[in-house]
């Protein structure tokens, strides 16, 4: 099993939980194939809206992928993007700012922000565990990561 993160705005994310998908690199496939059923699956939003809205720099969606292949979706003629189904957990969103000095990918501190320019990355289970802990509530459903 594998832990990712995708950096995705917040109304994606929002739009993603409603249909119990994922998307990742603006509907490219490639990320999507290196997934399989069962991984964890982290988002990150660094704003609210894509592109220019308001700076969010959150946690706001965690789930497990829940297929076990990527499939296009016929969105319109010109918008065919490749997704993953996805059961997500109920969650809050969870401000990184205070999880940064204990997040082991996150390598210079200083310039935290970065890796979340490769769109989609995997992470360690202590750092799915230290991010899940923060985003869900005890007693729900799924709220302890099992070894």
């Amino acid at each position: 099993m594998t832990n990712w993160i995708n950096t995705v705005s917040r109304d994606h994310v929002e739009r993603a939980v409603r249909g119990r998908f994922t998307q990742a690199n603006h509907g490219k496939p490639h990320m999507l194939r290196k997934m399989a059923r069962g991984d964890w699956l982290i988002f990150y939003s660094p704003r609210t809206i894509y592109p220019d809205g308001l700076p969010l720099q959150a946690f706001t969606a965690i789930g497990r992928v829940a297929d076990d292949e990527p499939y296009q979706a016929e969105l319109s003629p010109d918008l065919q993007p490749w997704r993953r189904n996805v059961d997500y957990l109920e969650c809050v969103e969870t401000p990184i700012r205070p999880l940064l000095e204990n997040l082991d990918f996150i390598e210079d501190k200083s310039r935290w922000g970065y890796k979340f320019r490769f769109g989609v990355f995997r992470i360690s289970d202590a750092d799915l565990q230290i991010i899940r802990s923060a985003m869900v509530p005890a007693g729900v459903e799924g709220a302890t990561v099992a070894p």
